[in-house]
This record gives structure tokens, sequence and C-alpha cells, in this order.
């Protein structure tokens, strides 16, 4: 039989349906939580009526044992707040038992990467349709410089295709980038990056000169559009484009991936998480923390490599 504590769960129910017209989905989800909840006090022997923060925390922490995702046990946790805010509303409790538990903290995702041979296909596939002689090999060949640039860099997409043209002037090994909220940044070209926006600029010189267009674009990348530079939109469909060709899965490639996979192998490969924030321009180091499972995974393969203790270990296997 259904004790007195489910009875003021359907008094609620009915007060959430009639005074607050929430949705039969909606209760119906506060009905299959309150139950959940109903039968864990039941087997601590604690009437839901009378439960306490204490008892509400452990049946949440219950649930992340169970392996409940956060927000299934934020779903919990909201079902009970308004259940027991009714009770108090109603004087059927002294106090809201919620009022002190905490949400739980959703773990921020881990962003999607590239492995470097993945990269490495992506950009062999782009380098040989580059060398293509065939009318569009300028286009090509933009493709190319836009995926050195990108994953020498790791730079915003918004940030690579607003590059001024005078960017071809520099001769050196470094690259300005003017970043959110106008800050400039510094970042290194690799050799094939440098050598390809060479290769691309005068490609580029030579078909203006040769179309006897008046006056030069101010953009390094230009293009028919309103702002007259390459839409990040178009590069992202060339991108994917160019991903079906070189044999990938185009949906888990895009530019922001590539700068994901930037971040990630330069960690990967011993970089400090300090450098990875300036070149990739985030402000805060927090920002880039996302990456701290790379880190994780190195120190580990470091430690397990050079520890004299790991060395001995595997000399016993």
């Amino acid at each position: 039989m259904k004790d007195l504590g489910w009875v003021h769960v359907e008094a609620f129910l009915e007060m959430m349906s009639a005074e607050r017209g929430a949705a039969a989905n909606t209760l119906s989800s506060y009905e299959h939580d309150l139950d959940d909840l109903h039968s864990f006090l039941s087997g601590r022997g604690v009437r839901l009526l009378e439960a306490v923060s204490a008892d509400l925390s452990a049946y949440l922490s219950s649930l992340a044992g169970q392996g409940f995702k956060p927000s299934s046990q934020a779903r919990r946790l909201a079902a009970m707040r308004q259940f027991y805010k009714f009770l108090y509303a109603e004087g059927l409790r002294t106090d809201d038992p919620t009022g002190v538990l905490d949400a739980p903290k959703k773990g921020r995702a881990l962003p999607k990467t590239m492995g470097v041979d993945e990269v490495g296909r992506l950009l062999e596939q782009a380098e040989t349709e580059a060398q293509d002689p065939a009318p569009g090999q300028l286009q090509r060949l933009r493709m190319l410089a836009l995926l050195e640039l990108l994953y020498a860099t790791g730079m915003r997409v918004s940030e690579l295709v607003t590059l001024p043209v005078r960017v071809l002037d520099q001769d050196g090994r470094f690259l300005m980038i003017r970043g959110k909220g106008n800050k400039e940044r510094l970042v290194p070209l690799s050799q094939s990056a440098i050598a390809t926006l060479k290769l691309y600029g005068r490609m580029l010189a030579a078909e203006n000169a040769a179309a006897k267009v008046p006056q030069e674009s101010p953009w390094l990348f230009p293009a028919a559009s309103k702002e007259g530079y390459l839409p990040r939109q178009v590069f992202a469909r060339d991108l994917k484009n160019l991903a079906i060709r070189a044999g990938l899965t185009p949906s888990m490639i895009s530019p922001h991936v590539m700068r994901h996979a930037f971040a990630s192998h330069l960690l990967a490969n011993g970089a400090d998480l300090r450098v990875v924030q300036e070149l990739l321009g985030h402000s805060d180091i927090s920002t880039t923390q996302i990456y701290t499972h790379v880190l994780e995974e190195r120190l580990q393969q470091l430690v397990q490599t050079h520890h004299p203790l790991a060395k001995q270990a595997k000399k016993q296997e």
C-alpha cells in the first residue's frame, strides 16, 4: 500500500498539473524520479515526508555510484526541490531539506580532435591536389595554405580567413595574429607553412596580374563575398569535401577540430600548457585546461617509461 508520503506526491503532481500547467511528460518524469527517491528512502527506513538533507545527499551519491550522468542527477535534484518546496509551502514541513544541496558538477566535454596520421592524410591529399596544374590550381593551393597555417598555428577560423595580404611581405618564421578583443599574439610558422604561403602568394599575384585586377584585395584569402574574404562556412564545407577525398570521416573534421588537434599534438609531444595557452590566444588558463587529459596521458607514459620501479617491474615480467 502507498504510505502517506506518496499521497503527498500525488497532491504535488496534481498541483503541478492544475496550477503550473506542467506537461504530461514533465509530470511523468517527476513521478518516476520521486518514486525512485521513495524506494531509496524506504530502504533506509526513512519516510519521504521526514527526509533530511543528509538522506537526500546520500540518494544523489547513490545515483553517482550507479553511473548516472551529472545531467540525470541534476534532473532528480530538480524534482526533489520542487516537491519539498511544495511541502514547505503547504505547511507540511517547517524547512526545505534541498536548500543546502549542491547541484552535481557537469564535466566539460572533451573536444573532438584528430590523430597525427589523420592530419597527415588530410595535408597529403591537399598537397597532391595543389600540385595539379589543371584549371583551378590557385583554389587548390589556397586550401593547402589554409590547412598548413591552421595546423601550424592553431588559430581560430575567423582569424585565419581574415588574415591581411600584407603577411606575404613578412620574411620570417613568425606570424602576428589579431585575435579576440583586438589582442595580438605572435605564433611561429612551420617550414612547410612558410613554403606553401610563399608559393600561394606568387600564384595569387600572377593571377591578379593576368586578370588585370585594378586594385589588389587587402585580404590574404580574397573571395567574391560581402566581406571580401573567404567565408568561414565555405572553408568548413570545402574542408569536409577534402576529408572525403582523403578517405576520412567528414563529420569528425572541421576547422575547430584542427585547432584542437594543434593543441593536443603539441601537449602530447611535451609542450607546456602555458605556452599552448599563449599560442591559442586564451585569456584564461582554465579554457586551455580542457586539454589536461592529454597531459595526464603523457605523464603516465613518462612514469611508466622512466620511473625506476616501473622499469624494475617490466624486467620481472
